[in-house]
């Protein structure tokens, strides 16, 4: 756990130095929507927390916006804090009184870095504000559509054919160049998969896919590539239990929506993202939500044998 206070008086430091005035005043949300944020790129050695909250005030020229959050679990308590945004350029996109969520980027080094990434604004407090795009965070009980991909082998699966047992889905991309994000994710889905199989009953209740949202890049070819890394052979049956797919470019669209997964262009060719991993119980609704890094396996095995078991 990191020291509230220390991190409190960091950034009220930051905002000294600029000068800047924040007036705390919180207004309420009325329109839902959303808009992904950020143009930086993740650097290994960073922990990765969700942060939902209400803008307080922003300080447009620095970049630093005040939110009034709930509890992060494994980082803080709910309070009201200044965050610095990775991107500043956004800050001119959220007005007070938005509710957003949020990556909360924890460099674990001496400097004690905090940034806020991948803002999604659930509920604008502006009226007249019409962001690009409308996010949809996934809740218990909502019903995901059939998507549509297609898989390591080239043939084309959808959602719908794995009713009737838990679906564990996560997003990634196989030129992920940050070990705390994709490859961190599929490890952890290597993980999950070998836990499975030690219980040959759940095991047949369930199943695991890891869904590309690089489609240029991402042929079934390397698709197969990437997940025999982590599956550990490259036969055919060796992905019975596991799939690696990637939607078309307007069916990505809409299940980045869905999802909650911003996607936009890196530097170097890399590509931005959010993480989502969400667990679809056997009656195709969703279950659980687990956006960040800072899951584990075991935690989302036991969710799991609940979601194979419902009806």
């Amino acid at each position: 756990m990191w020291s509230v206070d220390r991190l409190y008086t960091k950034f009220v430091m930051r905002i000294s130095l600029a000068s800047c005035l924040l007036a705390i005043a919180a207004l309420a949300g009325c329109h839902s929507g959303a808009k992904p944020a950020s143009q930086g790129s993740a650097d290994s050695g960073v922990a990765v927390y969700h942060l939902r909250g209400k803008i307080v005030s922003t300080d447009v020229a620095h970049g630093i916006v005040v939110v009034d959050h709930e509890a992060i679990p494994g980082f803080m308590d709910a309070m009201t804090m200044p965050y610095q945004l990775k991107d500043p350029s956004i800050a001119s996109d959220l007005h007070p009184g938005d509710t957003i969520t949020a990556d909360v980027l924890v460099e674990k080094s001496a400097e004690e870095t905090v940034v806020l990434d991948h803002i999604v604004v659930i509920a604008q407090a502006k009226p007249d504000y019409k962001p690009t795009v409308f996010y949809h965070v996934p809740a218990p009980g909502d019903a995901a559509p059939d998507f549509k991909l297609r898989n390591q082998d080239g043939r084309a699966i959808h959602f719908d054919q794995f009713r009737g047992k838990a679906l564990l889905v996560t997003f990634i991309y196989t030129r992920c160049p940050s070990p705390n994000f994709c490859p961190l994710v599929t490890h952890n889905f290597a993980v999950i998969d070998r836990q499975l199989a030690a219980n040959p009953a759940l095991y047949a209740k369930t199943h695991l896919l890891c869904v590309s949202f690089d489609p240029e890049h991402d042929t079934p070819a390397r698709l197969r590539a990437y997940g025999a890394e982590y599956i550990g052979s490259e036969a055919k049956n060796a992905f019975a239990h596991w799939d690696f797919a990637v939607p078309t470019k307007p069916e990505l669209v809409e299940m980045a929506k869905f999802f909650d997964v911003g996607i936009t262009p890196g530097p170097n060719d890399t590509i931005t993202h959010t993480l989502s991993t969400t667990l679809i119980d056997a009656r195709g609704k969703v279950a659980q939500f687990y956006p960040g890094n800072e899951w584990t396996p075991e935690q989302v095995v036991e969710d799991v044998k609940k979601a194979a078991s419902s009806s």
